[in-house]
């Protein structure tokens, strides 16, 4: 059944993490005299009042692609709910290893520079959106899974 609340809450999830490649993690902060804006995809820095992809990041967008897509396929093992809910914890902590690698890679980037909490972009919180919905959803399908096994007895 595809029509679960579980189902809901994977694709916000996905959706929140597919995010991460229209806003930015860190804008708007100094680096070498020009404000820089730190996206899932690049750099993006100022250039004659214009913003310009200056640096591509080929790894963490591809990372961020299967990363995104990973609740995605979740939706589609209803069938079997136990690897549905491994998945959904596997998931979880995929997130926030990916959140800190990326959290890492903005200040290897940034170096010695300060980054304010005016500078935080959006992007920042998404992650943490996702495991939100993450963790909705496991719940979800570990209540779905509770409740077949008790009709399960009935019969």
């Amino acid at each position: 059944m595809l029509q679960r609340i579980q189902s809901i809450y994977l694709l916000f999830a996905s959706l929140a993490l597919f995010a991460l490649f229209l806003f930015p993690l860190v804008h708007n902060v100094y680096f070498n005299g020009r404000p820089v804006t730190v996206m899932a995809i690049g750099i993006y820095e100022d250039l004659n009042g214009k913003q310009t992809h200056t640096e591509f990041f080929t790894l963490e967008t591809i990372i961020t692609s299967i990363i995104a897509i990973l609740p995605v396929l979740l939706i589609f093992l209803y069938k079997n709910r136990k690897q549905q809910i491994y998945l959904g914890y596997l998931t979880i902590i995929l997130i926030i290893a990916y959140s800190f690698w990326l959290s890492r890679v903005v200040k290897i980037i940034m170096g010695n520079e300060l980054i304010n909490t005016q500078n935080w972009g959006i992007g920042l919180l998404l992650s943490s959106i996702s495991i939100i919905f993450m963790i909705l959803a496991t719940k979800a399908i570990q209540r779905d899974d509770k409740l077949v096994k008790s009709a399960d007895r009935l019969r």
